[in-house]
C-alpha cells in the first residue's frame, strides 16, 4: 500500500514537471520556435482547430516561422488568429504561406519574461509541494487504519522529501537554462 502512494507521488510530481516545461516552452525567447503557435485555434469549416493541425509550421530560420496551410483559403483566418492570441507576433503572407517573424526582445520584455517564468516555475514547485502533501496525508491516513508502524511511515515520509527535492531541483535547473536562453542576445 505504501509503494502504491509513492508510485502516485512520483507519477503526479512527473506531471507538474512535465507541464511545467511545456508551459515554459511556450514563453517567447527571441527565436522562432513552434511551440509559441500551439495555443492558437483556427476556425476550420466552423470548428475551433489547433493551428498545428491545419497547417504545416516550419522555422527557416531562427528569426523566421513559415506557416504553410493545407488550404489556402485559410491563411487569413490564421493571421488574425495570431493577431488577437497577444502574443506579440505580426503574421504576414506571401500567397502561398503565412510568415511570422520574430522581434528582437528588448531589454525591459526580456525581464517581464524572466518574472513570468519565475511565477510558471513557482507554480510548478507549489504542484510538487501540494502532491507531497496529499501523499504524506494519505500516509497518516494508512497508519491509523492498517495499524502500520511509525518508522515504516516515517521512511515513507523521508521517500516523499526526497522525491520532492528531486523534483524541485529539476525545476530551478529548468528555470535557469530559460532564463539564460532569455537573455541570450
Amino acid at each position: 500500500m505504501i509503494e502504491n502512494i509513492l508510485e502516485d507521488a512520483e507519477h503526479r510530481m512527473d506531471q507538474a514537471l512535465v507541464h511545467t516545461r511545456m508551459e515554459l516552452g511556450k514563453v517567447r525567447t527571441g527565436r522562432a520556435n513552434p511551440e509559441l503557435l500551439d495555443s492558437i485555434h483556427v476556425s476550420y469549416y466552423g470548428t475551433m482547430t489547433p493551428l498545428n493541425q491545419v497547417a504545416n509550421i516550419s522555422v527557416s530560420n531562427p528569426q523566421i516561422m513559415s506557416i504553410l496551410p493545407y488550404e489556402k483559403a485559410l491563411i487569413p483566418d490564421i493571421e488574425k488568429a495570431i493577431l488577437e492570441s497577444n502574443i506579440g507576433l505580426t503574421p504576414s503572407n506571401n500567397g502561398i504561406a503565412v510568415i511570422v517573424p520574430m522581434p528582437q526582445l528588448s531589454e525591459e520584455r526580456r525581464k517581464e519574461l524572466i518574472r513570468y517564468v519565475h511565477d510558471l516555475v513557482e507554480e510548478g514547485r507549489v504542484s510538487v509541494r501540494n502532491v507531497r502533501m496529499d501523499a504524506n496525508h494519505q500516509l497518516k491516513d494508512l497508519q491509523t487504519g492498517e495499524h502500520i508502524s511509525e518508522d515504516e511511515i516515517r521512511r515513507a515520509e523521508n521517500d516523499i522529501q526526497t522525491m520532492t527535492d528531486r523534483h524541485i531541483n529539476e525545476l530551478k535547473t529548468v528555470q535557469e537554462q530559460k532564463e539564460k536562453e532569455i537573455m541570450k542576445v
